[in-house]
């Protein structure tokens, strides 16, 4: 797993863990992920929203699709091609392989192997994710996650922006044992803060657990907290509930996150994989459908007829050969 990972974690800077009279957050949902296809035809598990964890329990995230792994032959790769989106904001991390990202509004780039994406599409936006050509081309491997972030009402018209987060720019840190790397995407860590600019306080982190590691790290009480497995398995909470890869982890309340590896070692890298993730809740009514997610009905009823109108944007010119539809998408 190319995400960025140094060879020796011991020079990093080590976050304490949290005294033993703090409170760990027990695991209350735990959620498999099922498989679905998005975009063109690319296959993602999402463990929310789901029957398990909805809305409500991963406010202020509404949607993490896990991408990949998986090895692509020549001419298998395909993306998400031209579609809107209103009302909130796409993270995209591509851990293996590489996506290509345009927009209405001049944004733009290449990102993998650890970099990541930060689109705000805010009033609205029109993108496209594509793998690159020399990936449809030749094929090879291709992991990533893209994450969906809320944005309040009152913020939901905010102008679009993108954010390129190089995978050079991450915060890395130890854990206090020096068995466990953290990658800070975004959000504050016991006072290490990581490169994404976000409206709403929130934190995303990637972590890598040696096997038997046990991560303990500080979480703000007024956060949620969330995982989902990449790769490997282990334990999730003080009861050291089994969680594997494909499973999203809703944590109680609390004032520390306790996850461990597993010691019989697993997946590519031969660690536990993880993605952990917490905010201030939202708490506001939620209307979606496809690519929009707005307060009500009414809002939803705008959205589209502000995309079929033209006014969250145009497809540049020099990409109207890349789209074959003019229907809203929902990646």
């Amino acid at each position: 797993m190319p995400a960025v990972t140094p060879d020796n974690w011991t020079h990093l800077a080590r976050v304490p863990e949290p005294p033993e009279s703090v409170s760990d957050r027990p695991v209350e949902r735990i959620s498999t992920a099922p498989s679905l296809l998005e975009g063109a035809g690319f296959p993602v598990r999402r463990p929310w929203p789901s029957r398990d964890i909805g809305f409500r329990q991963a406010d202020p995230f509404l949607l993490l699709d896990h991408m990949g792994a998986v090895e692509y032959a020549p001419g298998e790769a395909k993306g998400a091609p031209w579609h809107p989106h209103r009302g909130f904001e796409t993270v995209t991390y591509i851990m293996d392989g590489a996506f290509e990202h345009h927009d209405s509004h001049g944004g733009g780039g290449y990102i993998s192997n650890g970099d990541t994406q930060w689109m705000t599409a805010g009033s609205g936006i029109l993108h496209d994710e594509m793998p690159p050509e020399e990936l449809v081309r030749r094929g090879g491997l291709f992991h990533g996650i893209q994450l969906w972030v809320n944005l309040p009402q009152k913020l939901k018209w905010t102008l679009p922006r993108y954010q390129s987060l190089e995978a050079s720019h991450v915060t890395l840190v130890a854990s206090e044992r020096g068995d466990s790397l953290m990658r800070i995407i975004a959000g504050d860590l016991a006072g290490y803060h990581g490169p994404g600019v976000t409206w709403r306080p929130i934190t995303v982190i990637h972590a890598s657990l040696e096997p038997s590691a046990r991560l303990r790290v500080p979480w703000p009480e007024n956060f949620n907290a969330l995982a989902y497995v990449l790769t490997g398995s282990g334990s999730a909470g003080p009861a050291g509930v089994l969680v594997h890869e494909g499973q999203g982890v809703m944590f109680g309340p609390g004032g520390a996150l306790t996850i461990t590896a597993s010691p019989y070692p697993e997946g590519p890298s031969k660690r536990l994989e993880v993605l952990l993730m917490g905010g201030e809740p939202i708490r506001e009514p939620i209307a979606s459908y496809g690519p929009f997610v707005m307060n009500t009905h009414a809002d939803i009823v705008q959205a589209f007829e502000d995309y079929q109108s033209g006014r969250m944007g145009t497809i540049p010119a020099t990409h109207l050969a890349t789209t074959n539809s003019d229907a809203p998408d929902n990646s």
